[in-house]
């Protein structure tokens, strides 16, 4: 027989925080995205791409979620990566809910232990959300990684999902919904992030130069905003970004400053859609020796306690100007 619903219990509204965890490359940020429908969290194939904590707002009829990505469970061998590790602690204190994101590709070892053992110390209840299985070959496979993790926790529910093709995502949210306590909505229904946009505009940087660049410039990289000035029809952004080494600043900035110019395009190009406006952007690579254990450095990184520049240096550059339609990117002079 049918349960017929009172009018009540119809306009009873859920909302909560639900935290995304899990090791680093399991697909944490692609699924925020997947599950926001928007990119929120920038995405690369290479560890700790994610630093800090993004929020990512889903509304619905009757329903807020608000989800949390954090950086990869990792062994914290520096100042920088000991903050990062503090923000996974943060998304897994007072949550509503805990996805913990595995890779189905990937063999449990002692690192997933450690990752599994934070999520039951934390005493929330989680679900595992098995990523990537659009990647295996038969549902065997899937099966043995479940009962994997069965084997170190149990978890509320087992989704096996592939955040890149959508499979699974219907199921994991309404799976959500079901866990989530009634309350209010914590945000304005037309907002879907906590990050102002200068923060969104130097992860998308960071993003491009992640895909351009190969050995150990990734992690060496630190990028933030100098100066951001709306016009009514340009916006003008210029960016440090910061390495570690001098040899790291030639390997970004390329032969003939081609490879900045290349990072260059590509971020603009997704700050104009992210903006909805015409940007004029200048990058400036700067080495800044040795700054993962520099706290004031990476206190100025950090966006919730402010957003700041210095001033510019005299550092070799390539000024990305389509925008403003000054033909190709410029090297200044020596």
């Amino acid at each position: 027989m049918a349960v017929i619903k009172t009018q009540t219990e119809k306009t009873k509204f859920k909302s909560g925080f639900v935290s995304i965890v899990g090791r680093p490359n399991a697909g944490k940020s692609t699924l925020l995205n997947a599950l926001v429908g928007t990119h929120l969290a920038i995405v690369a194939d290479k560890p700790q791409t994610t630093r800090v904590n993004v929020q990512g707002i889903l509304n619905s009829e009757g329903a807020q979620i608000v989800f949390v990505d954090s950086p990869g469970i990792h062994k914290a061998n520096s100042a920088y990566n000991r903050r990062m590790m503090q923000e996974v602690r943060v998304a897994l204190d007072e949550r509503d809910l805990i996805l913990y994101v595995a890779d189905a590709t990937r063999y449990f070892n002692s690192e997933d232990d450690h990752a599994v053992d934070l999520v039951r110390k934390s005493k929330t209840p989680a679900f595992l959300v098995l990523n990537k299985i659009d990647r295996l070959d038969n549902k065997a496979e899937m099966l043995a990684v479940l009962e994997k993790y069965k084997t170190q926790f149990e978890f509320n529910e087992y989704i096996p999902i592939s955040a890149q093709e959508g499979d699974g995502l219907d199921k994991l949210k309404e799976l959500i919904l079901q866990y989530l306590p009634e309350g209010p909505a914590y945000f304005p229904t037309d907002q879907v992030t906590d990050q102002p946009e200068r923060f969104m505009a130097s992860e998308l940087i960071r993003e491009k130069i992640l895909h351009v660049t190969r050995q150990e410039v990734p992690h060496s990289v630190a990028v933030f905003i100098e100066h951001w000035e709306e016009k009514p029809k340009l916006t003008r952004i210029s960016a440090n970004i910061y390495v570690e080494r001098q040899g790291q600043k030639g390997i970004l900035i390329g032969s003939g400053g081609s490879t900045l110019k290349q990072i260059g395009t590509a971020a603009r190009q997704d700050i104009e859609e992210m903006l909805g406006a015409k940007v004029f952007l200048e990058l400036f690579v700067k080495v800044q020796a040795n700054w993962r254990e520099n706290p004031a450095f990476l206190n100025q990184l950090d966006w919730k306690a402010s957003i700041a520049g210095g001033g510019r240096s005299t550092a070799q550059s390539v000024t990305e100007s389509h925008a403003a339609g000054d033909g190709p990117a410029l090297l200044p002079p020596e």
